[in-house]
């Protein structure tokens, strides 16, 4: 593996809806098998949904906020230290805290029971913004197995 300079961050166009770059990267961490303007009517279509059920609200503001929400701040990562394996807490970097958050909205919508996958988006948006649902459970989860191991944290390096 080369190990001669940093590897540059592409950087995403702004989606031709919103104009929002964060938008644009959850579009494709929804997207599936390539098929990009699917991945657009179910997100698109979810804020439509997001809209008629939050009058008022804009719903990239909603979306911004359950983002927001279900990013977790720390995570535990095993470190072996002499012959024992430690659940050492780290904290976690920006564009990691994002994307898991992706991960999970999508994981966890996909496993709801509304018909289809824009209900199933858009309520569990709604619910990562009222701060309830699987979302925020496994974030809470994660920051309680933080929290116990916090004694380890000295085998941080």
């Amino acid at each position: 593996m080369a190990r001669r300079r940093e590897i540059l961050k592409r950087t995403t166009l702004p989606d031709p809806v919103y104009g929002s770059r964060t938008l644009t990267k959850f579009i494709n961490a929804v997207m599936v098998d390539g098929k990009k303007s699917i991945a657009e009517s179910i997100v698109y279509g979810a804020l439509e949904i997001i809209k008629s059920r939050n009058p008022g609200e804009d719903p990239l503001a909603v979306f911004d906020k359950a983002i927001d929400n279900a990013k977790p701040m720390l995570q535990v990562k095993s470190r072996r230290v002499g012959g024992a394996t430690y659940q050492v807490p780290v904290e976690i970097a920006p564009s990691t805290r994002q994307a898991l958050a992706f991960r999970w909205i999508i994981e966890f919508s996909r496993k709801r029971g509304e018909k289809t996958m824009k209900e199933r988006l858009a309520g569990e948006m709604i619910d990562c913004f009222n701060r309830q649902g699987s979302t925020i459970k496994r974030r809470e989860d994660t920051h309680r197995m933080a929290e116990a191991n916090k004694a380890f944290a000295h085998f941080r390096f």
